[in-house]
């Protein structure tokens, strides 16, 4: 299991396997090519992983419908991590907040 955190250090996600979890641990994305790519549920685009950071691309190239991902069971609630610390965000990147991902 693996936090993920905004440029802010706020936690936003969490990462099991190659599947993404909002804070509210709920099912909302996955990586279908085992890299940093994330899509949601229905194949588009939500951001990439930089470490533990999640963010947004201003700009990315379809890489075309990756299919549907499989039902990755109940995982509980992973508790709590301490603050990250701020980090600028890579050039060409944004933010995605907690709340955009608490509302897929």
């Amino acid at each position: 299991m693996k936090y993920l955190f905004d440029s802010n250090g706020n936690w936003i996600a969490f990462k099991i396997s190659n599947f993404i979890f909002n804070t509210n641990c709920n099912n909302i994305a996955w990586l279908p090519w085992n890299d940093d790519y994330v899509v949601d549920l229905s194949g588009n685009y939500l951001g990439h992983i930089y470490g533990n950071r999640f963010y947004k691309h201003d700009s990315v190239e379809y890489r075309g419908f990756p299919g549907y991902p499989d039902y990755p069971g109940y995982v509980g609630h992973p508790g709590f991590p301490e603050y990250a610390g701020y980090v600028l965000p890579p050039l060409g990147c944004s933010d995605i907040t907690k709340e955009q991902l608490n509302s897929l």
